[in-house]
């Protein structure tokens, strides 16, 4: 387990990337992030993809890349497949200070993955991203998806009094003590991605949202099948309301724990920020 670091220290940074069957993006996904990284001067990182019994060549070609970049690492999930496990996989391997989850399918902007970066390493504990607010962007939404997505985004924002909007996204990002502090984690598939940010608010971790870039994969097929998903939402969304209504005292983070920033602004610009 990585400590936490000290006010002014360098923040490592981990990307967890479940991926299954994505042998046609995985490359421009991970070079992607890692270029944008580099770019902003975010250097001390790490990118870990998580291979779910892929049949393509995913495992493979994420070998490859390792072999350039030792930054860059695949792990194999040899338990149970569905998107929830091979995530649950990723965080218990990371290394890093805080941890954002990403896509394996270049949806997601890499740009945004610095600006959840600044987020945890100064103003908050959690970064959530939306895209559906003034300055997100998003290309070729699937419109029989859109629907079901502003629904059940609606009904969350309902149910737990909240004015964010993109809750079912799964790129997010987190510090290490958020993902500790939220387990256990007991979503196998796609219902993760509203167990783990629902958890984190109500057990009273701090979160800022920003808008971010979405576009629709240009290879491949989702793995999201959305008739065989809704119970599962169901389930994980009822277990983190009951716990929320009933007993939210007993999962709180203590009251002695408060957010602090990773950097003073007397420390000065970090890497590649001066």
């Amino acid at each position: 387990m990585a400590a936490t670091p000290r006010r002014g220290g360098r923040v490592k940074l981990s990307l967890v990337i479940p991926a299954r069957n994505e042998a046609p993006q995985i490359v421009a996904t991970v070079t992607g992030l890692c270029e944008t990284l580099d770019g902003a001067g975010i250097l001390d990182y790490e990118v870990l993809v998580v291979d779910d019994g892929s049949i393509d060549d995913t495992a493979a070609i994420v070998d490859d890349l390792a072999g350039t970049d030792g930054r860059i690492r695949v792990e194999l999930n040899s338990g149970p497949h569905g998107f929830g496990h091979a995530v649950r996989v990723g965080l218990e391997r990371f290394t890093g200070d805080a941890v954002v989850i990403t896509m394996a399918d270049a949806s997601d902007d890499p740009g945004d993955v610095v600006e959840y970066y600044r987020i945890l390493r100064d103003r908050a504990e959690c970064a959530f991203g939306s895209r559906w607010i003034r300055g997100a962007s998003r290309s070729g939404y699937p419109g029989f998806k859109l629907g079901i997505n502003r629904a059940v985004n609606t009904l969350i924002r309902l149910m737990f009094g909240l004015r964010y909007n993109d809750v079912t996204n799964a790129f997010k990002g987190y510090r290490r003590c958020v993902v500790e502090g939220c387990r256990p984690f007991v979503s196998p598939h796609f219902n993760l991605t509203i167990e783990i940010p629902l958890k984190a608010i109500t057990r009273g971790y701090t979160y800022e949202v920003l808008p971010i870039g979405w576009r629709n994969r240009a290879a491949g097929k989702s793995s999201l099948l959305l008739k065989e998903q809704g119970s599962r939402y169901l389930f994980v969304l009822l277990s983190v309301w009951f716990e929320w209504l009933l007993v939210r005292h007993d999962y709180r983070r203590p009251s002695s724990d408060s957010f602090s920033p990773w950097r003073d602004d007397e420390d000065g610009a970090p890497e590649g920020e001066g």
